[in-house]
């Protein structure tokens, strides 16, 4: 069996290194998790740690939430479980996912549990979706995890598809009125520059207005090359920061601090977490297990690292919602609800509630952005254009009152 070197985070956010000896990537996560051990990264020994990689492939949560909607309607009609993989990996259109789902039927055909089979697949089924399913194959109830992990999944893809669909116009208009004034700029303001030296007179200059925008637009029109360069080598050297686990971290923490956008983000982050552990408790799955998985899956290190501190609270005999408020991240509302969820052994429905609110809540906060975005573009337009115009115009006001000048 080859060795892995390993890195993870154990329970109290230390990283952890070292070797273990594993059949595969998957038995080599199950024997951390055992240990309390999250694991971030891992390679074989003498091999280049295995990061992701551009253009690497990938199930889309759309078809993974259509998967196991489809999955949990055969079980709970009665099919074996193989039977169902294969007719799901017949009409699975996605040729990665396809391979995925045959290979997931083979090893449950060899005897693997359907649990440790889809976590040999990391990159298809992440740590939720595989404890989900090992606690309904415990529990015997695989066909109601599947139905609650699918609304779920439905619920998360819905999420992410607001917040694109909100992004989209802003988006568009913006790279539209970029492309257009680059035009100007670049085209438009050249000509009238040769313009107004053919009828300048000796000595004479252009208005001050006019001459910054003809400098501007010469200094854009030679250099656009290195413009695009230093864009470029700004937004890669962002990327490959935020791959390191400082700038992760800091620029995490600079997104939930943002003044308009922030509020927006820590409402999803809010509001992912608490559909998260409720689906996760609802399903049977232990509450410091559920905190890991909520923690890997949060997208945020910040929220991730206060979860994780939730967790260390409760493992040391602290209720929820004393190391929750602790944290700083999540409302006084949030904390009341989930204290009065804990008191009355309801937790997993009132976390339920809770991401119902902050779903809404995000709904209106993107349609409040975008209501407030719109006059402020056309008003950057506005004034963007109108002062091209302006500065285009002003030599021609100077001429013309020359000319009528000379007349009289």
């Amino acid at each position: 069996m080859p060795t892995y070197v390993f890195k993870g985070r154990n329970r109290l956010n230390e990283i952890v290194v070292g070797e273990r000896v594993a059949t595969d990537r998957g038995a080599l996560e199950a024997m951390l998790r055992r240990e309390q051990v999250i694991l971030t990264s891992a390679r074989e020994k003498g091999r280049d740690i295995s990061l992701p990689k551009i253009g690497r492939e990938k199930v889309k949560s759309k078809d993974l939430a259509l998967f196991t909607r489809q999955f949990s309607v055969m079980l709970d009609a009665g099919l074996p479980l193989v039977q169902c993989l294969e007719i799901l990996g017949q009409q699975q259109d996605n040729k990665f996912f396809q391979k995925v789902i045959f290979q997931t039927r083979g090893d449950v055909e060899a005897g693997l549990t359907l649990a440790d089979s889809m976590a040999k697949h990391p990159r298809a089924f992440d740590h939720l979706y595989c404890n989900m399913v090992a606690a309904g194959e415990t529990g015997g109830i695989l066909d109601i995890i599947l139905q609650r992990l699918s609304t779920f999944l439905e619920k998360m893809v819905k999420l992410k598809s607001d917040v694109k669909s909100a992004l989209i116009y802003p988006i568009a208009v913006i790279f539209i009125a970029i492309l257009v004034i680059s035009v100007i700029m670049i085209v438009v303001i050249p000509a009238f520059k040769n313009i107004f030296e053919g009828l300048l007179g000796p000595g004479e200059k252009l208005p001050w207005l006019t001459e910054m925008v003809v400098t501007f637009s010469s200094f854009l029109a030679g250099y656009w090359w290195l413009m695009a360069i230093m864009i470029g080598g700004a937004v890669f050297g962002l990327k490959a920061y935020y791959q390191t686990e400082q700038g992760h971290y800091l620029l995490d923490k600079m997104i939930l601090k943002a003044p308009i956008l922030g509020v927006i983000m820590k409402k999803i982050a809010i509001a992912r977490f608490s559909r998260t552990l409720s689906t996760l408790m609802s399903s049977g799955v232990p509450i410091l297990e559920s905190l890991d998985i909520t923690a890997r899956t949060s997208g945020n290190m910040v929220v991730s690292e206060g979860i994780l501190k939730v967790r260390a609270g409760i493992e040391q005999g602290q209720t929820f919602v004393e190391p929750l408020k602790a944290t700083q991240i999540f409302p006084a509302m949030v904390s009341q609800m989930i204290g009065v969820g804990e008191q009355t052994g309801a937790m997993d429905a009132m976390l339920s509630k809770i991401a119902d609110f902050y779903e809404q809540e995000v709904d209106s906060a993107i349609a409040n952005l975008l209501s407030m975005m719109e006059p402020a573009m056309i008003l950057f337009l506005g004034v963007t254009i109108g002062t091209i115009v302006i500065a285009m115009y002003m030599p021609l006001f100077t001429l013309i009152g020359k000319l009528a000048g000379g007349g009289k």
